[in-house]
């Protein structure tokens, strides 16, 4: 009988029992000359004892302006360096962070000030093509316990000078109050479906998820961190600034939004040995026309999380990009977000098809999602978690934490995925993307693993479509390479013999993207609802089922 789908992070290494000032604090007594952070477009760059006083000098105005511990103070701004310095001054403070995508509009913005229930919004002038500050002048008057906006680009220097009137000692003295299980974080969920969940953080929370994936990367002060993900994600927030500052490494910040160009321009002049990405960011490298100018000889890691990764992708960032140590990460934001992670050892066929092992202090069980019983190893289940890093619940959302957090302080994921007998968690799919053919259980990331062999396929995405005779059909999205030309019966005829026939998609559509939130992750219902449309399938999407 196979062992039982459950596995517990070992380690020798205990948690951190600090509050993330404490930790910055450690860091910059340690490494004080050291860059921490470095925001190329802006021309910033400052040392841990320069980042130390500036997260001071932001942490006593906020003060001086009536922020209390507690307080929810917004952060609505694309990446930039003063969006660091507010994530490590509010946290020094005991207010919590709301962070904002800056994709919202305003009907999402009034959404997430009034839930939070935001005071104070520190917000950018504008982004891309959006006026933030004529969008905040929309939504101020239905949103009544916001108090005070301050735009970065107007008032940064207005708000460092406020400090003048709250002394060092008084903040010090405020900071030994805190403790670490204080909610420190709201970060709403990517609201792939319906409206977003405040996933509430403490500062244990952070430091330590933070301080792991560091650990496994191998960080020291020596290493530098191209940051092209977004902040407001706790991909930036987390597995970047966290896990950067706890090892006293660098921050390093290419541009406000993803640029291919702009990062492999910044990895090589800012001599970066480390690089984070979804999937789709390393393909648009890897796809580049000028991407054999660049000299990736300095990187040795990184991660790439966000999305599955397609094993094909994977292969060339580590030989191509130079980067033999790359990572993979899973988790969730409501679990601060890691949960497992490849070592940069690990065996490269491990590396390409997993997502690792379970991290230091983390419990992991695979659940029958029917019946909540732990299934044997190599048997697909939902993926459960527990342990320090299950969040503290969903901001003013009772009834949601308890559909989300068993009475056994289990956090149900809604992934599927299997457990070896070494340990190492491979995720299978969404349970709400399992395609039901006909009977037959199709999950959609095995067919794209093998779509992605096809030579000329840069990036594929499978749904499952509506079918009056089989109840659904898969579709395969394809994003071909520069170039090349491809017609759905080609891609039919490669497939037939080496996959089985119902796993053969029936659909295609060639694109040159496809419908993504803001942290990269593929918003596969929005898929579903263009190709029921362009397919003509109304008839059949109407059709109840039990």
């Amino acid at each position: 009988m196979n062992a039982p789908s459950y596995v517990s992070g070992p380690s020798t290494t205990p948690l951190l029992g600090e509050t993330i000032g404490e930790n910055l604090r450690r860091t910059v007594q340690r490494f004080p000359d050291r860059d921490a952070l470095v925001s190329v477009y802006q021309g910033y760059r400052a040392t841990y004892r320069q980042f130390w006083e500036e997260t001071s000098l932001v942490a006593r105005g906020l003060l001086v302006r009536g922020v209390k511990k507690g307080d929810r103070v917004g952060i609505w701004a694309p990446n930039r360096y003063e969006w660091v310095v507010i994530q490590y001054a509010s946290a020094r403070i005991g207010a919590i962070l709301v962070n904002i995508n800056p994709a919202y509009r305003v009907h999402e913005l009034e959404y997430a000030l009034k839930q939070s229930g935001v005071s104070t919004l520190l917000l950018a002038r504008t982004f891309r093509n959006a006026d933030y500050v004529a969008m905040v002048r929309d939504v101020r008057l239905r949103c009544p316990e916001l108090r005070q906006t301050i735009v970065i680009d107007d008032e940064w220097g207005a708000l460092k000078h406020d400090a003048l009137r709250f002394s060092e000692d008084e903040l010090a003295r405020l900071e030994r109050d805190l403790q670490f299980d204080d909610p420190i974080n709201i970060q709403y969920t990517s609201g792939t479906t319906g409206f977003p969940k405040g996933a509430t953080l403490s500062h244990h929370n952070i430091v330590n998820n933070g301080f792991f994936i560091g650990e496994f990367l191998r960080y020291t002060d020596a290493d530098r961190v191209c940051i092209p993900v977004p902040f407001y994600h706790c991909f930036g927030m987390v597995l970047a600034n966290m896990a950067i500052t706890t090892h006293g490494a660098a921050m390093v910040i290419p541009l406000d939004n993803f640029d291919p160009l702009t990062v492999m321009r910044t990895v090589q002049q800012e001599r970066c040995t480390a690089l984070y990405g979804v999937p789709t960011m390393f393909i648009a490298e890897l796809d580049h026309p000028e991407f054999q100018a660049f000299d990736f000889s300095s990187l040795r890691t990184g991660i790439m999380a966000g999305s599955p990764c397609p094993v094909e992708v994977m292969k060339k960032v580590q030989k191509d990009m130079h980067m033999p140590e790359v990572t993979i990460c899973y988790g969730m934001t409501e679990t601060s977000p890691v949960s497992t992670q490849s070592r940069t050892d690990d065996p490269l066929e491990k590396r390409v098809t997993t997502v690792g092992q379970v991290h230091p202090h983390v419990e992991i069980k695979i659940v029958d999602p029917t019946t909540g019983r732990i299934v044997p190893r190599g048997t697909p289940g939902e993926l459960c978690t527990r342990g320090y890093s299950v969040m503290l619940g969903y901001w003013r959302d009772p009834h949601a934490t308890r559909e989300a957090i068993d009475d056994g302080r289990w956090m149900h994921t809604g992934d599927l995925a299997t457990i070896d007998e070494h340990g190492y968690v491979k995720i299978v799919g969404r349970i709400k993307d399992m395609v039901l053919r006909g009977g037959e259980n199709i999950f959609p990331r095995e067919v794209e693993e093998f779509l992605y062999t096809i030579p000329g396929v840069s990036d594929v995405q499978v749904i499952g479509v509506p079918d009056v005779k089989y109840g659904e059909e898969l579709m395969a999205w394809v994003k071909l390479r520069p170039g090349v030309t491809l017609t759905g019966e080609e891609v039919r005829a490669y497939c037939k013999g080496k996959i089985a026939t119902y796993k053969i998609p029936r659909y295609y559509k060639f694109v040159d993207g496809f419908p993504m939130t803001v942290s990269g992750k593929v918003q596969k219902y929005k898929m579903r609802e263009t190709a029921i449309q362009e397919l003509g399938l109304q008839q059949a999407a109407s059709i109840e089922t039990a």
